[in-house]
């Protein structure tokens, strides 16, 4: 839930239909009265007759706040304290307890081999461009992890630069992002122990291929969107943070992030202070820099609701100032320098954005031009500046159409799309013509092209080779009416000849927040589902960034229950329009989409039969104490603001929780590195569940050497799902 360099949303509601539209109880009330006894689980079936597991056992605590004067039970906060040995110790016997129940799972192996034909294909990413050289990411068939590649000029062989397969016997060492030189002389990549967010930055020599002696601790936010190299290549620009570990708490650190600068060979202990941290930590801290080395670029981020940006002439020196270019305006400018230009995607004035062009020289925002405007019907996703022109991405009710554009916002070239699908990477030079982009979409895997930026001329460079005829399979996109009158895109993926006659099985997937946009890619997960003839569906939830700035403000803070009605909505048209039955319904979400699987089936526990629940977010309370809680407050509200806390008590998962309540069985895939999410989340709501419910089995799994991506090597990732969809095809009705 880390925001790259764009974010936006807004809104607010008041929240007086929460608890009558959920079926639970006042959150405001006193004592929250027990709600009226709830309609059978689509789990009841399977569970009926079934004796109860033998969980490992979990204590309660009489720990009650009273905020805004509304009592707030907490029976298993003993389980937040990750490093206690009390803790450790249940948390062992959780995961061992649910790895021997998957063991005995009947579809588990079969599974398992397939997943492993799926994922371990050869994959290579699109190369970027610097001086002379390309730089790419690729993973080989039997490797486990992703390394990148060069090659001198287009026509020489490839070498691999970085390999993060031989860093660690156990697998625990993991590549992060990297970042080539302008003459691609150098790469700045991070490194990071088990896929977490904590990373190191270090620098190898492209022709000699070694490691120069620095290493610059502190790294977890000096990503792709928090490093740029400068225009001489002899250093780069960063954002740091204070070491873990130290008086600094882990939840204060984000606005402690201070951006330096590194000169190739120094001591990073002396650094130079570029900018202030913002001693926010609701914030981050972004960096960017023109090519030509005039222009720096700091962006303060704001949650996913707005940002403040200034700039620096470099030309000043080491005493240049800031001056801002925009601040305290409740909107998203993303910005790329070029050419003593500014060229600024924004939601300002603009819902669906626009694209505004200034002179940095002469900030002031009424001096500002508008050059490509917004459109009505299509949302404008990207902007990137590749060979001197604007190309730019938009999405039309979730895909992806691409237009290039003078610097002057003139229309240039279209560029025609293979299929229906999604535009992910943009790679290439500001100046130069030649230029990459990727496609796919839910049934054509990843395709690399290259495109002329002066003809507009596309052609297919590589094509992912994934052993699954796709040809059988078909995307429907449909739209559901939400609990307000919303109208809701979904995908739903299944056999061509699959009957629609409710005997599927059926999962669906959601997320709704922080702007992302699930925009079709191609899953090879999907496929066992598939061939055991299941349907999967994809719900474009309110929250995230189908169709620009309204459309996330009104799945955010106050406004989240929206998101959690839109998913409910899209379970019940796939139950009413003949896909499947609710007992062979399943739910499943990752982190912000954990905290939407929670929230869905403590809120209708009826209308699923079980439910994956990965690296979750549920209480919504206390969240802000842990991990990178207190950079979401912006997108959840705090339960220090009045209004905030009735919202999220109101929907916060644990919270909901009712002895007595048939819930569906229930995987929660948690890891044991997450320095994001913190793991407090899943183990409480596991506890909750195992305690109240009367329905299918609750397990914890927790995946080692795992950060809140999970792990990166692909057993890790194949064993994870044969064990997720294992579970559920084991739990929905026959």
């Amino acid at each position: 839930m880390r925001a790259p360099r764009l974010a936006s949303a807004r809104n607010a509601a008041v929240l007086a239909l929460l608890a009558s539209a959920c079926g639970g109880a006042d959150p405001t009330a006193a004592t929250p009265p027990n709600p009226k006894a709830p309609a059978p689980s689509a789990s009841s079936a399977a569970a009926a007759g079934a004796p109860a597991p033998s969980y490992p056992p979990s204590r309660s605590v009489d720990a009650v706040d009273v905020l805004h004067g509304v009592p707030v039970p907490d029976p298993y906060r003993w389980l937040e304290d990750g490093a206690s040995e009390e803790v450790r110790a249940w948390t062992r016997a959780q995961d061992a307890f649910a790895r021997a129940e998957l063991a005995k799972l009947p579809e588990r192996d079969a599974l398992r081999k397939r997943l492993r034909e799926l994922y371990d294909t050869e994959r290579v990413g699109a190369p970027l461009q610097r001086g002379d050289r390309y730089f790419w990411s690729a993973k080989e068939i039997g490797e486990e992890k992703e390394a990148v590649h060069f090659r001198q000029g287009k026509a020489s062989e490839p070498k691999v630069l970085l390999d993060p397969n031989g860093w660690s016997t156990d697998g625990s060492m993991s590549l992060g992002s990297w970042l080539p030189s302008w003459d691609g002389r150098y790469v700045l990549y991070q490194v990071k122990k088990n896929n977490s967010d904590e990373a190191t930055l270090e620098i190898i020599d492209v022709a000699t291929g070694k490691k120069l002696p620095e290493v610059i601790e502190g790294a977890k936010y000096a990503d792709g969107w928090g490093s740029a190299w400068s225009a001489k290549n002899n250093g780069f620009y960063y954002v740091k943070v204070p070491p873990v570990g130290g008086p600094v708490s882990v939840a204060e650190r984000p606005g402690l992030a201070e951006i330096r600068f590194h000169a190739l060979g120094d001591d990073p202990a002396r650094d130079r202070l570029v900018r202030e941290p913002t001693r926010d930590p609701k914030t981050f801290h972004q960096v960017n820099a023109s090519k030509d080395g005039r222009w720096l670029i700091a962006t303060v981020q704001h949650g996913w609701v707005s940002t403040d940006v200034y700039v620096q002439d470099l030309r000043g020196g080491k005493k240049a100032e800031w001056r801002p270019l925009v601040q305290g305006q409740p909107h998203l400018y993303l910005v790329e320098p070029h050419r003593d230009q500014l060229y600024v995607l924004t939601d300002d004035g603009a819902p669906n954005y626009r694209v505004l062009r200034a002179d940095p020289r002469q900030p002031a925002r009424d001096r500002w031009v508008e050059i490509v405007p917004e459109r009505r019907d299509e949302k404008l996703h990207r902007l990137a500046i590749l060979g001197n022109r604007l190309v730019l991405v938009y999405l039309k009710d979730v895909i992806a159409r691409l237009e290039v554009r003078e610097l002057d916002g003139r229309p240039a070239h279209e560029v025609k799309l293979p299929d229906l699908g999604s535009v992910r990477a943009l790679h290439g030079d500001p100046e130069a013509d030649e230029a990459y982009f990727t496609f796919e979409s839910f049934t054509r895997p990843l395709e690399i092209h290259e495109l002329s930026m002066k003809t507009g001329r596309a052609s297919l460079t590589y094509k992912t080779r994934v052993p699954v005829d796709t040809a059988g399979y078909t995307t429907e996109q449909v739209f559901v009416t939400s609990k307000d009158g919303t109208r809701v895109p979904m995908f739903v993926l299944r056999g061509k000849d699959a009957p629609r006659d409710g005997t599927a099985p059926a999962m669906l997937y959601g997320y709704g927040g922080f702007l992302q946009a699930i925009t079709p890619s191609f899953w090879p997960r999907v496929y066992p589902w598939l061939e055991r003839g299941g349907i999967f569906a994809i719900a474009n939830l309110r929250g995230g960034d189908e169709y620009g700035d309204a459309w996330h403000r009104a799945g955010m803070r106050r406004q989240k229950q929206n998101v959690f009605d839109d998913v409910v909505a899209a379970a019940e048209h796939l139950v009413r329009q003949g896909y499947t039955r609710r007992d062979r319904l399943a739910i499943e979400g990752r982190s912000n989409g954990g905290l939407l699987v929670g929230a869905a089936i403590t809120q209708r526990p009826d209308l699923f039969a079980a439910a994956l629940c990965q690296v979750p977010l549920i209480d919504m309370v206390r969240y802000p104490l842990f991990g990178s809680g207190k950079t979401w407050i912006e997108e959840y509200g705090s339960a220090d603001d009045p209004d905030d806390f009735r919202a999220l008590f109101a929907y916060s998962p644990y919270h909901r929780v009712r002895k007595g309540t048939a819930y569906p069985s229930v995987l929660l895939l948690s890891v044991d590195s997450d320095d994001r999410v913190d793991p407090m989340h899943a183990r409480k709501f596991a506890a909750a569940l195992q305690n109240a419910s009367t329905g299918g089995p609750v397990l914890l799994r927790v995946q080692g050497n795992a950060g809140h991506g999970g792990g990166d090597r692909v057993q890790a990732l194949v064993d994870e799902l044969a064990d997720a969809y294992a579970f559920v095809l084991r739990h929905l009705a026959r």
